[in-house]
């Protein structure tokens, strides 16, 4: 059996698409597969952990990683809140011969793609955009102005699945996570 050299893979796909879950699902099924955890500005939801979730910073916290170049991607997301991937964890994982995770929106994933060509791009799509939406209102965890914001930034993002290496349907979470993994070349060395 040959092994497949550690590489970056980044996971995106539009909001409420399932990136969160299926995410949590790889680190519950494939623990030794490691998922970065990024910064953001947004508040926790209910439920999210810091340090597991995301690591939730103070805005004037962001600017000061973002002046350092502490991040290998930011973007503002849906025009509000400040993702980013802290790069010093990823750059340790791929040296050690790991592989690394990225889940993260467009933007980011755009970013990475200019930094880092030869990671491998994974674009998470809807079954339709029917049911994008029915999730993402049956998450109950924003506002409806911010539910138009996020449907309207999804629109574009869909547009967007040309971009990518690879495309996985989440239409069932343990496929999806079964998929991704075997996409990632290391099916046969985790679980």
């Amino acid at each position: 059996m040959t092994t497949t050299p550690a590489r970056l893979t980044v996971l995106a796909g539009p909001t409420a698409v399932g990136k969160g879950t299926v995410s949590a699902d790889v680190r519950t099924r494939y623990p030794r597969v490691w998922l970065s955890v990024s910064a953001t500005t947004r508040p926790p939801r209910p439920g999210e952990v810091e340090g597991v979730h995301y690591h939730f910073v103070s805005a004037d916290e962001f600017d000061r990683m973002v002046e350092d170049g502490d991040l290998l991607e930011w973007a503002v997301v849906h025009g509000v809140h400040r993702y980013g991937t802290p790069r010093e964890p990823v750059e340790r994982r791929l040296a050690a011969g790991e592989p690394a995770l990225l889940e993260i929106d467009l933007q980011g994933a755009r970013q990475v793609r200019s930094t880092m060509p030869d990671a491998r791009f994974v674009f998470l799509a809807p079954p339709s955009f029917a049911e994008l939406e029915r999730r993402l209102v049956g998450r109950g965890t924003e506002s409806a102005e911010e539910r138009e914001r996020r449907l309207a930034t999804a629109r574009v993002e869909l547009a967007a699945e040309s971009e990518f290496d690879h495309v996985i349907v989440n239409d069932d979470v343990h496929r999806a996570t079964d998929e991704l993994v075997r996409v990632m070349g290391i099916a046969d060395r985790v679980g």
